[in-house]
């Protein structure tokens, strides 16, 4: 199995990722073998490096306004990581938020009792009141992941704080993203997930003043995976808003005009392609690595759906903007065996038992990216029949 680690790392290549949350807390095991099960063949056909698997958090204090999907508690998203890498034979990367007593002995379990490797480090929403903060602050917890483990760590990368009106709002002169990204990355940030994306423009400026404060310092800039989620329905752009995605105006209208929702994701999935046209083309002679993330904010089929086309479309403009010439193709892989019923308590919301990744090894396909640094590199992703993958040579004339 490749490591995570090594693709988010690597500025030669681009990282495709698609996110997934954990199932309910109280989920059986077997219904959670169940539900990654089935996360795992839809998504096996999809040429990624590997998943994101989220911390999801109540965030009462994000907003005074209500949160348009009911928050229900999920089980710990390094136990159901486990699990969707014993079942895929894909690596993950965990999302934990520092709101946490125990962010110290989750970190423990994550690498120790389940053998990750990569986790991104979020912070807690930002409290709109005299709330007690729980858990360490965010500087504490990169030292604490720095200095008490061995697991590599990223952070989150919010376009929207770097726009004139947010600097202001904060009492700055300027936008000071850029900043933040500079003093994570000196606590040992390795790459960057941004939240998703619908505005280009201050993703653009973002990376623009990244690139800038980078070269001036003599740093080389982290890997910044973009996220993008469709949207087929009115209280998905509502939620979307309430996270504090920036939407324009035109864009929202564009797509809630629609008649249908399958009309509304498609158009969605065509303005989310548009968007990345746009960032990819203002600022392709920039020296930061880009890669690529999908999710659905939603239960909602028809958005889960439009994560598989617009994964495809939003990977077949990032490799072609590299000016190289590329296919896909499949390969089978090995997959570690997959847990035993007794051992899926790995999914409670305190996991106490290991996944076992031993050398016993069932064959499977499944999707694997490898790009190797040759003139011809490879893309491959599993499929029993049709070949899909990549190989990296020379622009097409």
């Amino acid at each position: 199995m490749e490591n995570i680690v090594d693709s988010l790392t690597d500025a030669t290549r681009p990282t495709f990722l698609i996110g997934e949350v954990p199932p309910m807390e109280g989920t059986t095991p077997g219904a959670a073998q169940e539900i990654c099960t089935k996360f795992v063949n839809r998504a096996r056909s999809i040429p990624v490096d590997g998943y994101i698997i989220y911390d999801i958090q109540d965030e009462e204090s994000r907003s005074s306004e209500p949160r348009p999907f009911p928050f229900r508690q999920l089980t710990d998203p390094s136990g159901y990581a486990a699990l969707v890498r014993a079942t895929s034979g894909k690596p993950t990367v965990v999302y934990k938020c520092i709101a946490d007593n125990e962010f110290e002995n989750w970190l423990q379990r994550c690498e120790n009792v389940h053998g990750h490797q990569a986790i991104n480090v979020v912070g807690r929403a930002s409290s709109k009141g005299d709330i007690k903060q729980i858990g360490p602050s965010m500087n504490e917890a990169m030292a604490i992941v720095q200095d008490k483990s061995n697991l590599a760590f990223g952070c989150v990368c919010i376009a929207e704080r770097h726009t004139q009106e947010y600097a202001q709002s904060r009492g700055h002169a300027a936008p000071r993203e850029h900043e933040n990204l500079l003093r994570k990355q000196a606590a040992g940030a390795q790459w960057f997930i941004s939240q998703a994306v619908y505005d280009p423009i201050p993703t653009v400026a973002l990376l623009r003043d990244y690139a800038a404060a980078c070269k001036e310092r003599g740093l080389k800039p982290k890997k910044i995976v973009l996220t993008f989620t469709p949207v087929s329905r009115p209280k998905t752009m509502n939620f979307l808003h309430w996270l504090g995605v920036q939407v324009p105006e035109e864009t929202k209208n564009a797509i809630l005009e629609q008649e249908t929702p399958q009309q509304r994701v498609d158009k969605s999935v065509q303005l989310l392609c548009d968007c990345l046209d746009y960032i990819l083309t203002e600022t392709k002679s920039l020296e930061v690595p880009i890669g690529i993330s999908v999710e659905s904010v939603s239960i909602y089929k028809a958005e889960i759906n439009a994560v598989h086309e617009l994964f495809a479309k939003l990977q077949q403009r990032v490799l072609d903007a590299r000016n190289l010439r590329w296919t896909v193709q499949w390969i089978d892989i090995a997959l570690p065996r997959r847990p035993s019923q007794s051992n899926l308590s790995i999914v409670q919301a305190s996991p106490r038992q290991h996944i076992k990744t031993n050398d016993d090894k069932e064959s499977s396909t499944s999707s694997n990216i490898s790009l190797m640094h040759e003139p011809f590199a490879m893309l491959a992703l599993g499929a029993t029949i049709m070949a899909i993958g990549v190989i990296i040579g020379s622009k097409f004339h």
